[in-house]
């Protein structure tokens, strides 16, 4: 009865610890390093029609004249790009609202990236980036974070699940094997 208990409290923990990795490995937006968008705009043929929704913070500036652009994606290489979203003189991204854009761009599967880029020295805090798509549920990215100057900043959750499963399969694994090792010890 001892050796059961001890692998169920081993397998019970190996999943507890592997699932909480997992949900938190991506919560936070990230710098995007190797981010290239000479090749969104190469590849951007404007076929499907995207409804992004960016709600700003309201601890952001009342207002920004900053560039704001941004690009999204699938895991299949379909990148959407919109070079400007910016518009001072209509009040986008004022604090404490919500802006809709409609986007074209090439037709993608579930929407799994998304980054911001943000030039001007005003500064600029979004709470969250809603985009819906013709064929994917519709996502939501949650920054409640300034956005660095001239850089790509945001989310890639593409290969994020695939890796993130990959590592807690190997912990529930190893945790798996560990109990039943303590079992025929004891």
């Amino acid at each position: 009865m001892m050796k059961e208990v001890i692998l169920v409290l081993f397998l019970a923990s190996g999943l507890t610890l592997s699932v909480s990795q997992s949900q938190s490995a991506s919560l936070l937006p990230q710098a995007a390093e190797s981010f290239n968008v000479s090749y969104i705009q190469l590849k951007n043929a404007g076929t499907c029609s995207y409804s992004v929704v960016i709600s700003t913070s309201c601890s952001s500036p009342r207002y920004t004249r900053d560039l704001i652009s941004i690009s999204f994606g699938d895991a299949y290489g379909n990148q959407i790009y919109a070079p400007r979203l910016d518009d001072p003189a209509s009040g986008t991204f004022e604090s404490c609202s919500s802006d809709t854009f409609q986007i074209n761009g090439p037709c993608a599967y579930q929407i799994c990236y998304v980054y911001l880029y943000r030039s001007g020295s005003d500064g600029w805090k979004p709470e969250s980036v809603k985009i819906n798509s013709y064929s994917g549920k519709p996502v939501t990215f949650y920054y409640k974070t300034f956005i660095p100057r001239d850089t790509w900043y945001g989310f890639d959750w593409c290969n994020a699940a695939s890796s993130s499963n990959q590592v807690s399969m190997q912990k529930w694994l190893m945790f798996t094997v560990l109990g039943f090792v303590l079992c025929f010890w004891f």
